[in-house]
């Protein structure tokens, strides 16, 4: 195999992240990524085992950059630490309300490939959503909560029925109540 990190690499999963989630993995086949990336499919396999493994790389890429985000509107956020989980959904009901917010591309994967539990998709997107409840823990237990990692569980809950609500109605007033309530369950944990 090739380096991970090789530019052609990297365009092959900057093509393919555009094209999962925008149409889903299972409609998207491994010759539209390599026309979107101006490659050939020989190349493409050059650099991928499979489209298996293609699909984990595409969600493996959009974890850091999803946690930062997060962690910078947490961070951004002034006020207790309440207001900063709050801030969290607020943003993500802002951005659900661009026209091509397609919801979480780690639930919608795990999604569509839900018969296939040992999959490498299916690895990548527990991976990312341990490693949101790991930090989020953290700067649970950094404020002073009481029982960060229990209330950081609840809060991924909270959040990823959020997002599986907006598939269904396409209300990004949901998540903003989602938000409400994980703001409620910070405050009944705060060490006063």
């Amino acid at each position: 195999m090739p380096e991970t990190s090789s530019p052609t690499r990297k365009r092959i999963v900057d093509a393919a992240t555009k094209l999962f989630y925008a149409e889903g993995v299972g409609r998207v086949s491994v010759d539209a990524v390599a026309e979107k990336a101006g490659l050939t499919k020989r190349t493409l396999y050059y650099h991928f085992r499979s489209k298996d493994d293609l699909i984990a790389a595409y969600l493996d890429a959009r974890d850091q950059p999803n946690l930062k985000q997060m962690a910078g509107w947490f961070d951004a956020a002034e006020g207790p630490v309440d207001r900063k989980v709050e801030a969290i959904f607020i943003n993500l009901a802002r951005v659900a309300r661009h026209p091509r917010w397609k919801g979480c591309g780690f639930l919608r994967t795990a999604a569509e490939l839900a018969a296939m539990p040992g999959h490498p998709a299916i690895k990548a997107g527990s991976r990312h959503k341990a490693n949101f409840e790991t930090w989020l823990a953290g700067e649970l237990s950094g404020h002073g909560v009481d029982e960060p990692q229990t209330l950081a569980r609840e809060i991924v809950l909270l959040m990823d029925g959020a997002f599986s609500i907006m598939l269904v109605h396409r209300n990004p007033d949901y998540i903003e109540a989602a938000g409400h309530a994980a703001a409620a369950l910070t405050r009944a944990r705060y060490k006063k």
